[in-house]
């Protein structure tokens, strides 16, 4: 395992001409339903690049596990590092609390990678190379996928269930990994994030820290230094449970950043996170010189 350390300088810098260029070049399809639930759609937009390159990178659209919409056209420019590379991202929403809690919630992303691994040929995709990211909230959505998927219920009904939710790459933004001290009435957490408000004894079941077993998918962890939300340990435990069962892994810590990374720091770990995705699913850039 891997440790990095760097020390980031926030900077002001304004893209806007990159951003509109990469608008131009990704073909964006919002509001794809993969499922249904209460009456109501789960969705995700669908945005292309000119020169895809065959990988796929799931974002987890959470907060707080709260999934809110807001327009794809401003996802273009957040994930052009990984658009540039040729990834096709998937911005993948979930029912959201304060309705939905963690293991609903956890059901609803599951059956989006299974909803996008039996359509990959239609969003010209690789079913094996896909990926999942997503930070704090999101980041814990992540981890789940990439440490307790399954290969699919072969006797269901609906055809979606019989598709595998496993993911090839995982990269986590400040995940929280272990949250049973968390799904308590005593705990602050419990009393600010309702999606927490579950049986104490499924706990366990839901915090990733528990589950790392040596067929899991490759994980980097992006994490401040300076994190009181979701504190540091979250990332290095799970980290050292990865290394047990030798499972490829780096924490990438980010010097005196907290929950969250402003500027350069942003860029530079949306950087990290496009070359992790091209290492572990495969995905040579198309505008990499041969």
């Amino acid at each position: 395992m891997k440790r990095i350390a760097e020390s980031f300088l926030v900077v002001a810098v304004v893209f806007s001409g990159a951003w509109a260029r990469a608008e131009a070049d990704v073909k964006i399809t919002p509001d794809v339903v993969y499922g249904h639930k209460d009456g109501m759609a789960l969705t995700f937009d669908l945005l292309q690049p000119a020169k895809p390159n065959g990988a796929g990178v799931l974002f987890m659209v959470s907060g707080g596990w709260y999934s809110r919409w807001s327009p794809p056209e401003g996802m273009a420019r957040r994930f052009e590092a990984l658009l540039d590379r040729g990834f096709t991202v998937f911005v993948v929403r979930h029912g959201s609390s304060p309705k939905y809690v963690i293991p609903e919630i956890v059901d609803d992303v599951r059956r989006s990678v299974r909803f996008i691994r039996l359509r990959a040929e239609d969003f010209g995709v690789d079913a094996a190379r896909l990926g999942v990211t997503g930070g704090s909230a999101g980041g814990h959505l992540s981890l789940m996928l990439g440490t307790t998927s399954d290969d699919g219920d072969p006797r269901a009904d609906d055809p979606v269930l019989r598709a595998s939710s496993r993911v090839a790459a995982v990269v986590a933004y400040y995940p929280p990994t272990d949250v049973r001290p968390w799904v308590d009435e005593s705990s602050s957490y419990w009393q600010n994030y309702p999606a927490l408000r579950f049986e104490a004894d499924k706990a366990g079941d839901y915090s990733p820290l528990l589950h790392v077993t040596p067929d899991d998918a490759p994980t980097l962890l992006i994490h401040g230094d300076q994190d009181k939300l979701v504190p540091l340990d979250h990332s290095e435990k799970i980290e050292a449970e990865f290394a047990k069962h030798e499972v490829p892994c780096q924490v990438l810590v980010i010097e005196g950043a907290a929950h969250g990374f402003p500027g350069d720091a942003g860029r530079r770990a949306a950087e990290a996170t496009a070359a992790w995705f091209e290492k572990h699913l495969g995905a040579k850039s198309p505008n990499a010189p041969e």
